[in-house]
This record gives C-alpha cells, sequence and structure tokens, in this order.
C-alpha cells in the first residue's frame, strides 16, 4: 500500500485524527509513514510562515518528519471554505504543486496518508474536486464518518459520491463526535451493514485523544 486518501463526512468530524492514528499504525507495521494536508484553511501566521494545526499534527505523526512545505503546499489564512479562502488571498490553487509536494514525500517513505479538506465535495478550487487529485495520485480512500445525529444519510451520501467519481472506497472508520449521541451501536451497525466496504475501526470520544493510543484500535485496509 503506497498510501491512503482520507475524506469525511463533514468538517470536523476527526479526519486528522483519524489520519495520524493511521500513519502510527502503519509505523507499528515498520512502514515509514508520512502524512500530507495539501490544502488548509484557517492557517496561521508564525515566524516560518503559515501553519496549520491539522498539518502539523499530520507532520508529527510522520517518520521521517517531512518538511511543512512538503506537507501543506497551499495554505490559507481565512477559516473559510477552500474557494473563499484562497481568493481573498489571491492564491491560485492548482494540481500541480500538490503533486509535485507528494512525490517528494513518496520518495522518502512507504506509504503517504493525504487528508482532504471538509467533506468529499468540498471543492479545492473552481476546477478542482478532491476526486481529481485522488484520482491523480491513484490512491484508495478511506472515509471518517462522525457519528453524530444525520451520520447515515451523510455517510452513505459520501460513499455513493466516492464510487460515482471513480475512485476507490476501501474503508470507513467511525469517530465519536457527539458524546451525548443516543443509540450510538446501533447506528455503527446500520453502517457497518450499509456502507459498501469494511469498518477499519472505531475512535470513541475523548477530550484529549490520542491518535497513538488509537491506532491500536485500527485495522489497515488491504
Amino acid at each position: 500500500m503506497k498510501g491512503l486518501f482520507v475524506t469525511g463526512t463533514d468538517t470536523g468530524i476527526g479526519k486528522t485524527l483519524a489520519s495520524c492514528a493511521l500513519l502510527h499504525a502503519l509505523r507499528a507495521r515498520g512502514l515509514r509513514a508520512v502524512g500530507m494536508k495539501p490544502l488548509a484553511s484557517g492557517c496561521e501566521a508564525t515566524p516560518d510562515g503559515l501553519r496549520n494545526e491539522d498539518a502539523l499534527a499530520l507532520q508529527a505523526a510522520s517518520d521521517p518528519r517531512p518538511a511543512y512545505a512538503d506537507v501543506n503546499p497551499f495554505a490559507l489564512p481565512a477559516p473559510l471554505a477552500p474557494e473563499i479562502a484562497a481568493r481573498e488571498a489571491g492564491v491560485a490553487v492548482a494540481l500541480a504543486p500538490m503533486l509535485e509536494a507528494h512525490a517528494r514525500l513518496a520518495a522518502r517513505a512507504d506509504a503517504v496518508v493525504v487528508e482532504g479538506v471538509g467533506g468529499w465535495m468540498a471543492p479545492l478550487a473552481g476546477d478542482l474536486m478532491q476526486a481529481d487529485l485522488v484520482r491523480a495520485l491513484g490512491l484508495p480512500v478511506v472515509l471518517v464518518v462522525g457519528l453524530r445525529l444525520g451520520c447515515l444519510n451523510h455517510a452513505y451520501l459520501s460513499a455513493r459520491a466516492i464510487e460515482a467519481d471513480g475512485c476507490q472506497l476501501a474503508g470507513w472508520i467511525g469517530t465519536g463526535v457527539d458524546p451525548g449521541m443516543q443509540r450510538v451501536e446501533e447506528n455503527r451497525a446500520l453502517l457497518a451493514a450499509r456502507l459498501p466496504a469494511p469498518c477499519l475501526g472505531w475512535l470513541p470520544w475523548q477530550a484529549a485523544p490520542d491518535p497513538a493510543a488509537f491506532s491500536g484500535l485500527l485495522t489497515l485496509p488491504g
């Protein structure tokens, strides 16, 4: 397995936690595994340049540790949808720099875990969808399903869209994003019965989750 593309049913449902846990799981197999966030909005200005919290977490979970510019080639300051954030920053988001950064990461690693933005249908730019990037990279997709009211609809639609875009759904990971959600087990059972890919694990809600500890709860696809 040369890598995975991690998408989600929405924004804020644990894609970064799942991606970092996958990185630790790959490293536990003795593989060199690095993370990538090709595009990130909501980046903060630092003495080293714009930095994104999710991209930094992926960088920290990687071994060997990659350069930040390769982890996150498009860093946008405004915490907005990528199209709007890029327009506000005067940045032209394009596929080529992402592919070049990924190639540099892949040259030093056995597997690259690429985390997308928001949900599957969130565009990277006006004429660039996440499916375009996934097809160019040739990566299987892992869908992160945030367990909360409405997750069944979001998960089924996301899985259908991934397959309709000609991409391979390799599995899904459930995340506990709502500690007060009722009937969690019943929802998990419905997802397992109806999603066209295996469940790779369940990451329960924690106030301060540890992706390294959570890695033991995951099964790697393939």
